[in-house]
């Protein structure tokens, strides 16, 4: 894999011709934890060009103003790159649109999902402009991320240290002739919507430059895919740079001058300030005020903090509900009920942080996520603890492993499960299966491997996570039980699985993994992961690689 290559390595067939071979064989073309300990170390990158050029050890990586890497490639797409979007290789896909027939159950039509009850139960994902689907409109074998990001000694080598900025990517999409970034966002849009998600958390990390202008690129592509689909500003106190009141109204204003901009029924524009308490309640008070005297915006107050316990009480008279960034191991979610009821108990709705998984290597920081352990128990704490809404943490926060979004080593596997939950979240019920659907997910490398290449930052365990472990899960879904033929490198066994939700964790050994249902004596539904597992490694890569049987 061209992230785990350095050069002068040729000892393995490059990446790119591997994944571009099952890339068009099937048709595809397509921040975090709460830090509980705040002096962990955080990276610092240097320098121009797109990339952060703050990490802050508390939240998402902070890029003030990501400019881009210059000027969209000339022409069409490229001869490599000629699919027709994501999900090209199913009927009746296409945009992000999902195809039919791709999960255990049959999801519930847009209305039933935003209508009634479901529609008080809101799901928001949390949008990271510096990482959208591409940065350059460039072939996915030669553009930004494969040459920067993923590459150790991309940008000049600046994130040689830990190994490269990124371990995965946005899911490839052909280059595009016209307004190539307002397409793309449209289609990040269209990608979530058919997942049952009612809208992104937008952070705002700056007030100009280009992710500013890909924020309001973001409020124009979501009314023109789907006027329901709703924006949520999210001003990121870690990475703004105005202690001005007004100044930050002003640019709310702006925003939400934009149809998409989320409202409560009552008109009040939802604000949710990502680290609410690195400013006192008397100054958000001020931002409000501007708002309605200057703008004739009235302001429903969400703030998002790092320590809910702490700020929730000082910040309830101006506020509307409470947040928190929440942790990223499912041992650490036991508090969620507590958090939930306090803020009910002060007459505030509560949104509550699913997550997938969290690994920094420019901060020398991971989270053991246990395969899907805590994707299901995020979801299971929002759904059990009466959350009223929830976020999504990450949709595409890739420097730091977070994402939810189809990427090139997850596929739509993540998001696709999140559904399942969402369904019930929104509904009340759980959806009922109907086919066969296995997610397999595992590393690619033990959690103690030791990099040989020039990395010389390497990540451990955060504060407060579960244990490391080596494992590899498989996930099924099944209409009633069955055997699972299971392969992890060169063992092979059979086990029996229950009808509905089950997890069977084997352990790691090096080699590729798959998984098949076998029922009356046929072979049905079958998932296989594309990446081997080895022993030496040249980059660690602590993320957890999913697959799942839905989609080739």
């Amino acid at each position: 894999m061209s992230h785990r290559r350095r050069s002068g390595f040729r000892s393995r067939r490059p990446f790119w011709a591997l994944f571009l071979s099952a890339f068009l064989l099937v048709g595809v073309c397509a921040a975090t934890g709460l830090a509980w300990d705040p002096k962990t170390v955080a990276g610092r990158p240097d320098g121009p060009g797109p990339g952060p050029a703050d990490i802050r050890a508390d939240g998402p990586a902070a890029t003030p103003d990501a400019t881009g890497p210059g000027t969209p490639a000339p022409g069409g797409p490229s001869p490599e790159a000629t699919g027709k979007g994501e999900d090209a290789a199913k009927p009746g896909a296409g945009n992000g649109a999902r195809p039919t027939g791709v999960l255990p159950f049959d999801m519930p039509q847009p209305a039933a999902l935003r209508s009634g009850a479901a529609a008080k139960k809101l799901v928001f994902a949390h949008y990271f402009t510096p990482y959208p689907l591409s940065l350059d409109n460039a072939s996915a074998d030669s553009d930004y991320y494969t040459r920067n990001y993923l590459d150790p000694d991309g940008e000049s080598g600046k994130h040689q240290r830990y190994g490269g900025l990124l371990r995965d990517r946005p899911l490839p999409v052909p280059p595009k002739s016209g307004d190539w970034e307002l397409a793309n966002l449209q289609q990040e849009v269209r990608t979530a919507g058919a997942a049952g998600i009612d809208g992104f958390t937008l952070d705002l990390l700056s007030l100009s430059g280009k992710n500013w202008e890909r924020s309001k690129l973001l409020m124009s592509a979501a009314r023109s895919v789907d006027p329901a689909f709703k924006v949520m500003l999210m001003p990121d106190m870690t990475s703004l740079k105005t202690d001005d009141p007004a100044v930050l109204a002003d640019a709310l204003a702006d925003l939400a001058a934009a149809p998409a901009a989320h409202r409560l029924p009552d008109g009040r524009l939802v604000v949710s300030p990502f680290k609410a308490e690195a400013k006192s309640p008397a100054w958000w008070s001020q931002v409000m005020d501007v708002l309605e005297s200057r703008h004739g915006v009235r302001t429903a107050l969400v703030p998002l903090f790092l320590d809910y316990g702490a700020n929730g009480e000082r910040f309830a008279p101006i506020s509307h509900g409470f947040s928190e960034w929440g942790s990223r191991s499912y041992v650490g979610q036991d508090g969620a009920a507590a958090d939930v009821r306090k803020a009910h108990g002060m007459g505030k709705i509560w949104m509550q942080p699913v997550s997938v998984q969290d690994a920094r290597p420019n901060q020398g920081i991971y989270d053991e996520a246990g395969n899907t352990a805590t994707l299901r128990t995020t979801w299971n704490r929002a759904i059990e603890d009466g959350a009223d809404w929830v976020q999504l943490t990450t949709w595409n926060d890739y420097s730091e492993g977070t994402q939810f979004a189809p990427s090139q080593h997850n596929g739509h596997a993540y998001l696709d499960l999140s559904s399942y939950y969402l369904a019930k979240f929104k509904t009340g019920s759980w959806p009922k299966i109907v086919r066969d659907t296995l997610y397999l997910t595992s590393r690619t490398q033990f959690a103690a491997a030791d990099p040989t290449g020039d990395q010389s930052l390497v990540m451990s365990l955060r504060k407060g996570s579960a244990a490391s472990r080596d494992t590899v899960e498989v996930l099924s879904f099944l209409t009633r039980p069955a055997s699972v033929l299971r392969t992890v490198g060169s063992a092979k066994g059979t086990y029996e699985a229950p009808a509905g939700v089950h997890s069977e964790l084997l352990p790691l050994t090096p080699g590729t993994s798959s998984a098949t249902v076998v029922r009356d004596g046929k072979a049905g539904a079958g998932v296989r992961l594309l990446y081997p597992v080895d022993r030496k490694v040249e980059v660690q890569d602590l993320q957890y690689y999913a697959a799942t049987s839905g989609r080739e």
